[in-house]
């Protein structure tokens, strides 16, 4: 039997969305064909700019089908944890940088019933997060500065990218691969390359509310085609097709 890999995910970032109609772009993004919804949660501390709350997003919820996750860029995100799960979030990333006990507030997060991640930023080495991937469902890498939308995608973390998703398969378990920053057309097949398995796109994709399906359709084709994994896994079952 061939081996099969999963097509690449695209998670839209609400960060550029029109915040006064907030479902109807969250409604937008799902019939558009996204495969969940991220939140990017900024407390004016950890970054520079602030954005929602929990509140927020539980207003939204009941709107759409889509999982969601939690990018918290905040200090000390142990407090509201609970918060952000009750508001519907099925993931909760969290940063290597803003806390000092990451194993203890990764297992909080399974604790709660939802699904934990990592994000480390462009300057935090992977040696940051090597020890708690027993605790980990998905790892982000940032490939920008985080704390702004629209920012240049930073191609000199792809060897970064490689070396976490060697990381992750030396651990042998399943862990989503994320990148988040700058993606758009002309970058996603050079991250998909690096190994990256899901796309944070936010900018990219809000230039192109008119098209926002097709949008969508050709970010997630661009990165099947770079995608080692994913390239190969399809050539071989369609061989296999031909063969039956």
């Amino acid at each position: 039997m061939a081996p099969t890999a999963s097509p690449p995910r695209i998670v839209p970032s609400v960060l550029p969305a029109d915040f006064s109609r907030l479902g109807e772009e969250c409604q937008l993004l799902e019939r558009a064909g996204v495969d969940r919804i991220q939140w990017d949660v900024m407390d004016g501390a950890f970054v520079p700019n602030m954005t929602m709350g929990p509140d927020i997003i539980a207003s939204v919820r009941p709107l759409v089908t889509l999982g969601f996750e939690a990018h918290l860029m905040v200090e000390e995100p142990d407090r509201m944890l609970r918060r952000w799960v009750q508001a519907g979030c099925e993931i909760v990333i969290v940063h290597a940088e803003s806390t000092r006990h990451l194993h203890r507030t990764l297992a909080a997060v399974h604790d709660l019933g939802a699904r934990a991640g990592v994000a480390v930023n462009p300057a935090t080495p992977l040696s940051a997060v090597e020890h708690v991937l027993d605790l980990v469902d998905l790892l982000l890498v940032m490939t920008v500065n985080p704390g702004f939308g629209g920012q240049e995608y930073l191609a000199s973390m792809e060897p970064k990218i490689a070396a976490a998703r060697a990381l992750i398969a030396r651990t042998g378990r399943e862990i989503e691969l994320e990148v988040d920053g700058g993606i758009a057309r002309s970058t996603i097949a050079g991250a998909a390359q690096a190994g990256a398995t899901t796309f944070c796109a936010g900018s990219a994709l809000f230039r192109e509310r008119d098209r926002l399906a097709d949008e969508v359709a050709q970010l997630r084709s661009l990165a099947a085609e770079a995608a080692p994994d994913y390239a190969q896994a399809q050539g071989l079952q369609e061989k296999d097709q031909e063969a039956a």
